[in-house]
Parts: structure tokens; sequence; C-alpha cells
């Protein structure tokens, strides 16, 4: 069985079947067995002798991602895990998960502090607080929609980019010896959207700027995370809680995991590879590619329905209490013509190479630097972050990324995804 986190998501609405979680994730990813699971319990005994003593700082710890992994890592009863985050309420979730457990929470020192990571708050923390041993760092905005507007831009740079060097410098500065670990994602190989690219710049300030000790950094690519917040597949149970249509974009295919499988992946990449690697799933396109608009009617199956294709927006909110009588649902399918989107997934750019580490499930790929520009580049969009120009467009920043990130194609439609139900 698949380790398996409680889902955020709301409740089926009265009336309709409400399957458990385990079905849930086996709707969404295709399998009963967690894919990482045999790798993760080879490397079990050294993570646990690697994490035995030590203190963990977790950045973006109360998200979807970061929450399992925290909970992965409570496991192995490290020193310490202090969990930083800017949301309250992901943080207050985390606390009563953890603590809610049979198991209850077993590490002593644990600690949420609800921080920017990147703010004058985090650094004095940083200045005050004991060496850490491990970092690992979930902090991000992940969509494409960040790219409707300019200050939408700016801020997903400032989180994914800019913040994330100043806290690195402030690691080195502080003298915290750790091993450093970074959460990328697939949309960083051959990006197309200013969210990949910032991302694959996020993968060069994660090897390019060293902490204290010279221990090793690392991070992963991987695939949509089902039931994530914000995740389209949590969408489609929040619209049936909502009485709402689902909607998918139409001969769109993704790979899915689920929450637990991605924090296996997390924690093998931080505390059981070689320094610089980029650790991505040994994922078959043939087998394990899932059409999004299938995936849709599966889990509106899953809840006993029936899946109506509409085009029109309109007309699918107009009838989703007249299909319901019937055991219906609208699922509206549209284009995938929003700016950024790829219609494919892939997890090996331009010029790299996976190799072998050992795993069955996963591999390796050895970090390239995107250019020699990356000080300069960083330095311009920290000043287009403190210093926004009233005429500063959206243009002006994907030429500038495009500097330091080699074979960034950014692809611009007009459209985003804040037009899209």
């Amino acid at each position: 069985m698949m380790p398996s986190i409680e889902p955020s998501a709301a409740p089926s609405p009265p009336g309709i079947a409400s399957p458990n979680r385990q079905r849930l994730d086996e709707v969404v990813v295709g399998r009963a067995v967690s894919f990482v699971a045999a790798d993760f319990a080879s490397a079990r005994p050294r993570i646990a002798a690697t994490l035995n003593g030590t203190r963990v700082l977790v950045i973006g710890g109360g998200g979807s991602i970061g929450g399992a992994t925290v909970q992965l890592l409570s496991t192995f009863r490290p020193r310490a895990i202090h969990v930083i985050d800017a949301s309250e309420n992901y943080l207050a979730d985390l606390v009563r998960n953890l603590r809610g457990r049979t198991q209850g929470l077993e590490v002593e020192d644990f600690r949420t502090l609800p921080l920017n990571y990147g703010s004058p708050l985090m650094r004095s923390f940083l200045e005050a607080a004991e060496p850490y041993d491990t970092v690992l760092n979930f902090a991000a905005l992940k969509h494409v929609r960040s790219e409707k507007d300019v200050y939408s831009l700016l801020q997903m740079i400032d989180t994914n980019v800019v913040c994330h060097a100043r806290f690195k410098r402030w690691l080195r500065q502080y003298q915290h010896a750790c091993s450093y670990f970074a959460v990328s994602t697939d949309k960083a190989a051959n990006p197309t959207s200013v969210m990949g690219a910032s991302k694959r710049l996020m993968e060069d300030v994660t090897f390019a700027i060293r902490t204290c000790g010279d221990r090793a950094n690392t991070s992963a690519r991987f695939a949509n995370v089902a039931y994530s917040n914000g995740s389209l597949s949590a969408a489609f149970l929040e619209r049936l809680a909502r009485r709402q249509p689902l909607a998918a974009p139409r001969d769109t295919s993704r790979y899915f995991m689920t929450q637990g499988e991605a924090a296996e992946i997390c924690v093998l990449a931080a505390l059981a590879v070689p320094d610089g690697m980029v650790l991505i799933p040994r994922l078959d396109p043939r087998s394990q590619l899932r059409e999004l608009g299938v995936v849709a009617e599966q889990v509106l199956h899953a809840h006993g329905l029936r899946a109506v294709h509409y085009e029109d927006e309109s007309a699918a909110r107009r009838d989703v209490e007249r299909l319901a009588r019937h055991g219906a649902w609208p699922l509206l399918l549209t284009p995938l013509d929003t700016s950024g989107e790829k219609p494919y997934e892939e997890f090996v750019g331009h010029a790299e190479h996976a190799e072998e580490l050992g795993f069955a499930a996963l591999l390796g790929i050895r970090h390239l630097p995107g250019s020699g520009e990356l000080d300069e580049v960083l330095e311009v969009l920290e000043r287009m972050v403190t210093e926004p120009a009233v005429s500063l467009r959206k243009q002006d920043v994907v030429a500038l990324i495009s500097r330091a990130v080699p074979h960034f194609q950014h692809v611009e439609t007009g459209r985003d995804l804040d037009q899209r139900l």
C-alpha cells in the first residue's frame, strides 16, 4: 500500500459517494503500491544513520509536499525539526495532523514559525539558531498562472529565485554547515513558462551558492502530485463539494504521483544521493502518462457519477443540478492554449543526461550550470523585485531570464489560467 498523507480536499457533497483516500490515490496515479517503496526501504538504514542526533530545517514545510516530507522525516526522530512557512494556517494544520496520529509527534524539539524565508526576520532567526545539519526547501510559487501579469510574475521570481539566493547566502554567513535540498519541477527541463524557467534558475542557485560546510547540494524534478494544494486533482474534489462542473484541458497527458511518493523522493534526494545531482523518476510514458480528461472521468466514476462532456462553460455551470439528479456531472474540456503550458512532460533537458544511481525507480541528472551570467541576472532580478518600475513589462523579465537559462523558449498566447474554469 502507498504511504498516505491525509488530503486537504473537501468532502463529497450530499448524495454523492465518498471514496476513501487510498481509492482516490489509485484513481489518479493508476497504481496501488508506491513505485518508490523498494528504493526507500533499501535506503532507510542509511537515512536513519544520517539523521540521528541532527537538526533539520524545512522551508515551505506547511504545504502538501513539504508537509508530507515533514511527516516522513519525523518517523526518523532527528534531534530537532523546525518548519518555516509563510502560511500560518498551513502550519496549524500540519501540527494538528502530526499530533493527532496514533504515534503522536515523537520529535522532542519540533517548532513551526510563520516566516517569509527571505525576510529580515528569517535572517535574524538563522543568526540566532544553533547550526542546522540538513535543510530542505519547498518554498515556491508553482503555477504557470502566475504569468498573468507583471506583478504576479515578479512575486514568483522573488519567491523562487531572489529569496532563495538570499537564504542560501545567510546559511553560509551564519555557518549552518548543512546538506541542502530544494525541490524543483519537471517544467524546469526545457522550460516554456516563466515558472519553469524560474525553477531552472532555482536549481542554479541551489548548486552555485554553497553552504559553509560545502556538503551535498541536491534537487529533484518530478510529476504532478495528486491532491496537492492548488492542483487540478484537488480542484476536482473541491468542485464536486461546491456542486460546480469539473474542467480539464483536452488531449493533455501528465505523470502523477501520491504525496507519500513525493515525500519519499524528496528525502532520498536530500539524504541518499551524491552532491550535484537532480533526482528524477523513472516513469514509462507508454504506461504511466495519464490523460487529464480521463482522470477527471475516473474521479467522477469513483464518486458514482458519469461524466458528460461540455465545451461551453456557461452550459456546464447551468446543468450541474439537472445532471446530478440522473447520476451524471458536467466535465468541461478546454483547449490547451494558455501561455507557458506544455502539452507533454519531460524530466531531462537539453544537454542533460540521466545516470544510474542504484535505484530501481529513480535516475539522476548531474546539474549543468545555466550560463556564466547567473550573478548579474540575480542582481537585476533583485532590483526588479525590490524597486519595480511602472514601465516594466513581462517581456523584459522573459528576456532577462533567457540570458541565464539556455533553451528557454517562452510560449506566449495572450491567455492565462484565470480566464479558464
